[in-house]
């Protein structure tokens, strides 16, 4: 860091410090004789809930997300950036304004959702909801990891392949695909992470219900009301697990 302008470094140590900050002022807060009511059956079922939405959320993103970053960093077509906008858009969009296009669309009344309710299917105030909106804003983050490798890929293995013969599902699948490992496993976490902390679209298309669509962040949320030193507690799982995200994807995405 000897190159680097003393200015440079301040404001990094201050940037540091700002971020660390709320969170040694967490621990310094929590009532750390209390933390056994972390086993309680609130917490422990928010936990649950949200591990299986988070988790479900990861799987539709990965599902979805890689093709899109396939198709955006490979393929030319026109409007192209319009759909690579449309893909990312989650990212900018308030999350209470996504809750409230799932709604629309996918709402009693809404463009898919009258025809889904006729066959069966209902989605807002469901798990299966809440584990759609987590996956609405969490893909666009493992669209551009995955984009960003393919577009660092050396293409010369996959030509290769192509030139001795292999189909392009072939080199998809035992070339390029294995390839992308690192940076799959990498959006796949950081998609997991952000699903884990999703808050104001799940509230709003799946409501606030214990045991159903009540994740850690809205279990906190409803703490907060009530009893501090529990959302205190809670919200310092949360930094844990993202910590542990963190943690995973070292190597993979962020410097060691």
């Amino acid at each position: 860091m000897r190159d680097l302008p003393a200015a440079v470094k301040v404001l990094a140590a201050l940037a540091v410090v700002a971020v660390a900050l709320p969170l040694v002022a967490l621990a310094a807060r929590a009532p750390w004789s209390d933390i056994g009511r972390l086993g309680a059956s609130g917490p422990r079922t928010a936990l649950i809930v949200s591990f299986e939405v988070s988790l479900a959320a990861a799987a539709l993103a990965l599902v979805f997300g890689v093709p899109v970053a396939l198709v955006l960093a490979r393929a030319r077509f026109p409007g192209r950036s319009i759909v690579r906008s449309l893909a990312l858009l989650p990212l900018v969009l308030p999350p209470v304004v996504a809750g409230v296009g799932l709604l629309a669309a996918f709402g009693r009344r809404g463009v898919l959702g009258r025809g889904l309710a006729a066959i069966g299917i209902r989605l807002p105030f469901t798990t299966a909801g809440a584990i759609l909106a987590s996956a609405f804003v969490a893909t666009p983050l493992l669209i551009l990891t995955v984009e960003a490798g393919v577009r660092a890929l050396d293409r010369r293995k996959e030509d290769a392949a192509e030139t001795l013969g292999a189909s392009r599902w072939y080199v998809l699948r035992r070339v390029t695909l294995p390839a992308l490992a690192p940076q799959i496993v990498a959006g796949l976490v950081v998609a997991w992470a952000r699903a884990l902390g999703e808050f104001g679209a799940t509230i709003t298309f799946a409501g606030n219900i214990r045991g159903r669509t009540q994740t850690l962040p809205l279990a906190v949320f409803e703490a907060m009301q009530s009893d501090p030193g529990a959302a205190i507690l809670m919200s310092l799982m949360l930094v844990a697990l993202s910590l542990v995200a963190l943690v995973a994807l070292r190597g993979r995405f962020l410097a060691r």
